[in-house]
């Protein structure tokens, strides 16, 4: 081991508890910070995937016309006057054929057509206005989660139906209707079609389950009165995270307006991530904490060690080696906190997900959702580290700087 180093080690242990006390700053804000972002990010893969698994990546929508620009030449010249609106026409009318382009790139897993509308769904005791979606049942399982998130029935009973209906778990429970059961299905112009419960559906997304159903393609078409329209195209992708340059290029090339899943849940997206910026600055702080009390140790330090300091001065050491005695001090502690706090984080950060809780609110679960990301740790350490290394630069810089010859001959320090 360097002398330096050695030494180092020595004036640690000489003030062993202060530096204790700082030691357990290190590991507990360390150990937080891993908890609080693995919680944070979990939640946030939790809804991401939720809509991913019924809504898919990409959207293709409602047809639109190009943008066009206009000239003024009654000025006696040709003079812009600007691009007119975007004009949208409701529905998709070439479906098939779209659905045939789309499936030929490469990222693209799936596609299938939804029809979608809202209409009066009425059971025995309650009615409620449902978000119908009229599907394709073997490319809509392709395309999503739907076939995971079945909780009562059998998706073979809606098959083999004409008139199957499979209802969101809130929806059902408010129309107090369950597997079995007839509902009436009031469409556009007072159309009314008798349907049969076959399966009760969970996606986890409290807005979905409170609203929408699921019924056979051709039918959905006839309540809502379009029989040759499809209302949008789910596109689910192997790299959700090329949506967006894939939508811009669906635009382009179907004149179609196509939303990625980026976009369209911009907002609660931008949530998360405030969330888990302001979940890292609060625990941060207490790495921040710890910094301070290696900071007033180590100055405390140099104050007592100031003749030790002097005679080491002395013997040749230069103003380097003793800004490294110090130095390795709070990297000690940088390094013995970082491995002792990262444990504890992924000890405190499973627990958690073992948690029994019952969440109902924007979305459902019954425990705590958890993210094991290596970032979450990298992360922390070095906060850790610049941290404590920062704090324990000033006390080290005034101990190199200490006169040693003032203080050997007792004029002060």
């Amino acid at each position: 081991m360097p002398p330096s180093l050695y030494i180092g080690l020595r004036f640690t242990v000489s003030r062993k508890r202060s530096l204790a006390f700082s030691l357990l700053g290190v590991i507990f804000g360390v150990a937080f910070f891993i908890c609080t972002q693995a919680q944070t990010q979990g939640f946030e893969q939790y809804f991401i995937k939720t809509i991913l698994g019924t809504s898919g990546a990409i959207i293709v929508s409602d047809r639109f016309q190009s943008r066009f620009t206009s000239f003024d030449n009654t000025a006696g010249g040709t003079v812009l006057s600007g691009q007119a609106r975007r004009k949208y026409y409701e529905g998709i009318t070439d479906a098939a054929a779209i659905m045939r382009v789309i499936r030929q790139f490469s990222n693209v897993t799936a596609c299938a057509p939804i029809v979608q509308g809202n209409l009066t769904a009425q059971g025995d005791f309650q009615s409620e206005i449902a978000t119908i979606q009229g599907i394709d049942l073997d490319l809509h399982l392709q395309a999503t989660s739907l076939g995971k998130q079945i909780v009562k029935g059998s998706l073979n009973d809606y098959r083999v139906r004409p008139a199957g209906l499979i209802l969101g778990s809130l929806l059902a429970e408010k129309m107090q209707v369950t597997v079995g059961d007839n509902v009436t299905l009031i469409g556009v112009g007072g159309v009314r079609k008798v349907a049969t419960v076959s399966a009760i559906a969970s996606s986890g997304n409290n807005i979905i389950d409170d609203r929408r159903g699921y019924v056979n393609l051709r039918l959905a078409q006839s309540l809502l009165n379009k029989p040759s329209l499809v209302t949008m195209i789910v596109v689910t992708l192997r790299d959700p995270d090329g949506a967006p340059q894939l939508a811009r290029h669906f635009e382009e090339l179907f004149r179609h307006r196509s939303r990625d899943w980026q976009t369209r849940e911009h907002g609660n997206l931008l949530i998360f991530s405030t969330l888990r910026l302001s979940a890292g600055i609060t625990v941060s702080l207490i790495i921040l904490l710890a910094g301070v009390l290696i900071f007033n140790t180590l100055t405390m330090t140099v104050l007592d060690k100031a003749r030790e300091i002097a005679i080491l001065r002395s013997m040749g050491y230069r103003r380097i080696d003793i800004t490294l005695i110090f130095l390795f001090q709070g990297f000690l502690v940088a390094l013995i906190g970082s491995i002792l706090g990262a444990m504890m984080g992924a000890l405190l950060t499973y627990g958690i997900s073992l948690i029994p809780v019952k969440i109902t609110g924007f979305f459902s679960t019954d425990h705590f959702i958890v993210s094991w990301n290596p970032e979450h740790y990298l992360y922390a350490v070095l906060i850790a580290f610049f941290a404590v290394l920062t704090a324990s630069y000033f006390p080290a810089r005034r101990a190199a700087n200490l006169a040693p010859v003032e203080i050997l001959r007792g004029s002060g320090q």
